[in-house]
């Protein structure tokens, strides 16, 4: 969440491993109070990335004899040495905490060579040329947050998983340090970065924007295979743009077309930052059910943008520099599947030849997109090729076709 100088950062990491293993060490701009920190839960992290994922919309053929009506609808798309021995080092420990299953520790350094060894003595698995990184944070003279999972704290919770850690915080940086998170990374890394504000929607200032190509028909076979597809095309994405931030959504929280899933709850909304948003009176009277809830109240002064980025050490050399724009355009990663009228035809149309057309334009644009086969594409499309037998070729039509 980013409103003026008001910053809330909520992260969730795709964590492999052990707990006592995990650390994070993430330098923010100030000293953090205890109340500046928090643990939320994943559901909230869940319904905000199935509010905003790419998605699929199908559309129906009516009869082509007929007025075309399209029917559109939603498709399945820490262990704290001494503040001596710290202090030693050049490293000031400015504040400790518990936070839910976290032990966390607040950090000032003088010199990257000391919080280096500072944080390799106590068990943090930080590699040496962390150092350079390390100092140009120093330089910038901000502070570390590290966090580590407290196990006595994780095993009387009875959860199985890490919960997302939260941050709040003013500062006139608006700023995602990305570098550190290079050093262990086992080569590419993939981070969705989800913007709420009042405004407009976030963008990259010193690494360009790309919107994912999106309002394309592919064929109907996708929608089983929509994830394979998606990854292929972002695969493709990315090796054309390998130093971009991808825009995948920009929209008013207060609607959505389609939705993909519910929208925020006030409550929700709150949970990951959005201050403003009124707390809704509670309903009186008898109370019916209704299919989809209403959009929370004030939503439409909620704007949330969906970026996603592939990164690593030698096409992000600098971290992430954000702005708050004022652009309100909705946009979205949306691919059409079309139905073809499977109905009598009682009149005299090229519905049929058309739809064949549109068919192997299907299959070509599926195949730039993933960089795919075309002949396996179109191997999977059993109504392009069954397509009766074909008419015979004149003798002068088989001369030139070897």
């Amino acid at each position: 969440m980013r409103d003026q100088d008001r910053t809330v950062i909520t992260m969730a990491s795709d964590y492999q491993g052990e707990p006592e293993d995990f650390a994070l060490v993430v330098p923010v701009p100030t000293v953090l109070e205890r109340e500046q920190i928090h643990v939320t839960e994943n559901a909230i992290i869940d319904h905000l990335d199935a509010y905003t994922a790419p998605r699929l919309v199908e559309y129906f053929d009516d009869d082509p004899c007929n007025m075309r009506i399209m029917m559109e609808m939603r498709a399945d798309a820490v262990g704290v040495q001494s503040k001596n021995s710290a202090k030693a080092l050049g490293v000031t420990i400015e504040a400790q905490y518990q936070v839910g299953e976290y032990d966390i520790l607040i950090l000032d350094a003088k010199q990257s060579e000391g919080l280096l060894t500072w944080l390799i003595q106590n068990d943090y698995k930080v590699p040496k040329k962390a150092k350079s990184v390390l100092k140009s944070y120093i330089k910038q003279d901000m502070k570390f947050f590290v966090a580590r999972v407290n196990l006595d704290a994780l095993e009387s919770s009875g959860r199985q998983y890490l919960r997302p850690i939260q941050i709040a915080y003013e500062s006139p940086r608006f700023m995602l340090p990305i570098r550190l998170g290079t050093i262990n990374a086992q080569g590419d890394q993939d981070m969705f970065v989800f913007g709420l504000t009042r405004k407009g929607r976030i963008e990259p200032i010193n690494y360009q924007t790309k919107k994912i190509p999106s309002n394309m028909e592919i064929p109907l076979y996708i929608k089983d295979e929509f994830t394979e597809f998606y990854q292929a095309m972002f695969d493709q994405q990315v090796k054309q743009h390998p130093d971009s931030v991808f825009l995948e959504y920009a929209w008013d929280m207060g609607w959505c077309d389609p939705c993909a899933a519910d929208p925020l709850s006030a409550q929700e909304l709150n949970e990951l930052g959005v201050y403003w948003i009124k707390k809704p009176k509670k309903p009186s009277g008898p109370q019916t059910s209704v299919i989809r809830p209403m959009p929370p109240q004030n939503a439409h002064d909620v704007f949330v943008t969906r970026l996603h980025v592939r990164y690593n050490a030698e096409t992000f050399p600098e971290d992430i520099l954000f702005q708050v724009t004022e652009d309100r355009q909705n946009y979205q990663g949306r691919y059409i599947l079309r139905h073809p009228y499977e109905g009598p035809i009682d009149c005299d149309t090229e519905y049929q030849a058309n739809h064949r057309d549109a068919l192997e334009q299907q299959a070509k644009q599926l195949a730039s997109l993933t960089g795919w086969s075309i002949d396996e594409i179109r191997a999977k499309m059993p109504e392009l090729n069954n397509q009766g037998e074909p008419e015979p070729l004149n003798w002068w039509q088989r001369l030139w076709s070897w």
